[in-house]
């Protein structure tokens, strides 16, 4: 990435995240001479990715996975693995050579007049020129208050802390949740020794093949994301009956609400990494959705009860912005979403942007990507735009 000057203004640019998304704004605005330090509360970048279960590979392709400015070594394959992700995010932070501050935490963003006002560890009060919000899709495990959870005498853990079935083997164990989370942390249970595997459904979930005949599903997705949504749901269902297996026999049924459609609501299809195989064998058994626990008991939906060794609940995230930002008009919607994404601002707070709080269909990666640059370039034009004004006035 070639870097090109640019005014600079007396304060930088704040990242608050070391992930993905952060690091390619940082690297995407130093490319465009705009000075940008990335505040990470842990103690290196790529944090959430350190912590991941030791199965997990991208379900998307090395080649459309790259952030801006270095390329994903082939070495690492067609699907990149956990740990090579964590080795990439640092090759990247070292070959921008971005300026990356660990061990701080923003608690408190504010406005002070053309300029933002940072509140973190230490007492620390950070003035920036703008700010980029890159603490991630996934930031906070999100556990149902179930009724009797508190009291339950078994084990249960959020997926967050689940690394490999190692510990589960010989148990009964209940995952709770058909993400793609959920699916891939049954598939390996039952992969990796466990008793039983049940897997809790609320909402039957799209399921596609990683591939079909070599193509991967995420250059579907690119070619999809833009078209009505009447339009992909018959397309995908079209692609169901001939790609998927019905797994209806195995109390998975077709969804009955289309892919493009249930894509818009927030959810994503469930790519298929040993999931398919696991139900049709009988090695992963699909139970109704958990409604509370009772004892040593978990309650489900169709009134069953089970008594499981172990719950791995893969209920999701919070994205846990309000602390944050939550003060702040307009930049909140009432499920604590940003209001605005990329380049666009939210309207009553300029110079305050959001990556990686979409879960897009094309890939989280790839519009990781696609976001930074359009930010650096927004950010760099309002800079700009800036030091011309300061110019003009201090030449009256």
């Amino acid at each position: 990435m070639a870097t090109t000057s640019s005014p600079s203004p007396a304060h930088p640019v704040y990242v608050i995240g070391g992930g993905p998304g952060g690091l390619a704004v940082a690297a995407a605005l130093r490319g465009r001479g705009v000075r940008a330090v990335v505040l990470e509360k842990s103690d290196a970048v790529g944090a959430s990715w350190r912590t991941h279960y030791d199965r997990l590979r991208l379900h998307t392709t090395r080649r459309l996975s790259a952030l801006p400015g270095l390329r994903i070594p082939r070495s690492f394959g067609r699907w990149v693995a956990r740990a090579d992700v964590v080795r990439y995010l640092e090759k990247y932070a070292e070959k921008h050579e971005l300026d990356v501050v660990t061990g701080v935490e923003v608690h408190r963003v504010e406005r002070a007049g053309t300029e933002w006002v940072l509140h973190a560890t230490g007492g620390r009060r950070l003035v920036a020129s703008a700010v980029v919000v890159a603490t991630g899709y996934n930031h906070t495990p999100r556990l149902p208050d179930w009724p009797g959870r508190d009291a339950y005498r078994g084990e249960l853990n959020h997926a967050r802390s689940y690394r490999n079935p190692e510990p589960y083997a010989g148990k009964d164990v209940l995952v709770v949740g058909i993400g793609n989370t959920g699916a891939e942390i049954a598939a390996d249970l039952a992969e990796g020794g466990a008793k039983r595997v049940r897997l809790a459904v609320r909402t039957v979930p799209h399921i596609v093949k990683r591939t079909t005949a070599g193509w991967p599903a995420q250059r579907s997705g690119i070619l999809i994301r833009r078209l009505p949504a009447r339009l992909v749901d018959r397309l995908g269902a079209l692609l169901a009956r001939f790609a998927t297996p019905d797994l209806t026999a195995y109390g998975l049924p077709r969804p009955d609400t289309g892919l493009a459609t249930r894509q818009r609501e927030g959810a994503v299809p469930v790519q298929d990494v040993g999931l398919i195989d696991a139900v049709r064998s009988g090695k992963v058994e699909i139970v109704a959705a958990v409604e509370g626990f009772e004892g040593d008991e978990v309650l489900l939906a169709d009134g069953s009860r089970i008594a499981p060794e172990a719950v791995i609940a893969a209920t999701g995230y919070r994205r846990a912005l309000e602390p944050l930002l939550g003060h702040l008009n307009g930049v909140l919607d009432e499920q604590g979403r940003p209001t605005a994404h990329g380049a666009r601002c939210p309207r009553e707070a300029y110079g305050l942007y959001f990556t990686g709080f979409t879960n897009p269909i094309s890939g989280m990666l790839r519009e990781l990507a696609i976001d930074a640059e359009k930010i650096a370039r927004r950010v760099a034009r309002a800079e700009r735009t800036a030091a011309k004004s300061a110019a003009k006035s201090s030449a009256r």
